[in-house]
């Protein structure tokens, strides 16, 4: 089954590379207004794959991850039509020039191929993979997780339509809808037909892809995020921000998990910060030295284990230890951290030079919440991943990352002396 999906998304991936722009937008504008037509089928599916999700007691972190209401799928469509709007990577000249040669050369942007991308419970990721690899001319090989596989079934089948009704092939965004790990398995080795696998899920994930895969792998998303509150924030911003940074949408990789305080100030923002935190139902888990300060507060309390600074929550739940200073914050974020995002809230200008120069993450902040680390927030549309390498993309993925470049050299009758 893989070997057919494989050789049709490749021959697919020829027949992309070679869209114009407005062919492109032309299939994304049906694919966006066909979701919004066919929604009931997709939310009918999505109904029963949540329904089977709770009896199998997933968490609420990642039911939240999984639902789909009649608002997020228009949202979903939008976000078609936003990569519409953005400018095609494909065909930019990013440089060249003469040689002494003679020959005229130029490094121009081309489609990767075809994309592989394995994720767990994000509905939502099956149709940013697909506009995203639809607007560079790749074709695009999904594999959910089984806890959406309904879902992504029944959205793949109306891109799938689109693309046919523009007279493209339906290979060019297969998914595969069996449950079966061994799949992944072979997925893994399919370096005949995918140039590029990216998973989007746990550690576990990850170390598999990495260890076993045959194809370039692009991992990330696995957010172990930090704000550091030093001595000179102030105290209403700062609470503002980790108050977004926390339960805006706790269930993302982009969610605050351990907050940094310093410790000149710890005596008075502590329970100012347990107020905020009991009003929004968030537990602190403590360090020693935060504990007693924080148990006075309304908000609930509990000792820090310290294999937790390592955890990504994705639930109402938050890491709180006072540091010494930023050397002590910094050196916690590099032991703990997974080169995702991270924040500092100060006032001092050296401070923040220091942080954002010395902290090692795909995206630093400063007196900004960490939630900004996504694909439509920085202005590339919708985002297949993001990555926490260094190679060959970083952060969030938009159209660039989805595409390589070639040499292309213009003679006249040029030889080699």
């Amino acid at each position: 089954m893989l070997e057919q999906m494989g050789a049709a998304a490749k021959a697919a991936s020829y027949k992309l590379a070679l869209l114009s722009s407005r062919e492109k937008n032309r299939v994304l504008e049906k694919i966006a207004e066909y979701l919004e037509a066919q929604s009931a089928e997709i939310l009918r599916a999505n109904e029963q794959d949540l329904a089977e999700a709770r009896e199998n007691g997933l968490s609420e972190a990642m039911l939240d991850r999984l639902a789909l209401n009649p608002a997020r799928l228009k949202s979903i469509a939008d976000d078609v039509r936003q990569v519409c709007s953005l400018a095609d990577p494909v065909g930019q000249v990013i440089d060249g020039g003469l040689l002494d040669s003679g020959l005229r050369i130029e490094r121009r942007r081309v489609p990767l191929g075809v994309i592989g991308v394995i994720y767990e419970a994000r509905p939502n990721v099956t149709v940013d993979v697909a506009s995203l690899c639809l607007k560079t001319g790749n074709a695009a090989i999904l594999r959910g997780g089984k806890e959406t596989w309904r879902t992504n079934a029944a959205t793949v089948k109306v891109i799938q339509q689109a693309l046919e009704e523009c007279g493209l092939p339906a290979g060019a965004v297969q998914a595969i809808e069996s449950p079966d790990r061994a799949l992944v398995n072979e997925m893994l080795r399919m370096d005949k037909y995918i140039d590029m696998l990216i998973p989007r899920g746990g550690a576990g994930l990850h170390k598999l892809c990495r260890e076993q895969s045959t194809i370039p792998v692009i991992t990330g998303g696995i957010g172990v995020c930090h704000i550091f509150v030093d001595e000179t924030a102030e105290f209403d911003p700062a609470l503002k921000i980790i108050v977004n940074a926390k339960t805006q949408r706790p269930s993302t990789c982009n969610t605050v998990e351990t907050l940094l305080v310093h410790q000149r100030i710890a005596d008075t923002f502590l329970p100012a910060l347990s107020k905020q935190m009991a009003e929004r139902g968030v537990t602190l888990h403590a360090d020693e030295n935060a504990l007693a300060q924080l148990q006075s507060g309304p908000a609930n309390v509990v000792p820090v284990k310290v294999e937790q600074y390592g955890d990504e929550f994705l639930s109402l739940d938050l890491n709180v230890k006072i540091v010494s200073d930023l050397d002590d914050a910094i050196a916690h974020i590099r032991e703990h951290g997974t080169q995702h995002s991270d924040a500092i809230l100060t006032r001092t200008l050296s401070n923040a030079n220091r942080f954002v120069n010395e902290v090692d993450s795909s995206a630093v902040y400063v007196n900004a919440s960490t939630r900004f680390t996504d694909g439509g927030q920085f202005g590339l549309g919708a985002e297949v991943a993001v990555s926490t390498q260094k190679l060959h993309a970083r952060g969030p993925m938009g159209l660039e990352a989805l595409t390589t470049y070639k040499w292309v050299g213009f003679g006249d009758d040029t030889i080699r002396a």
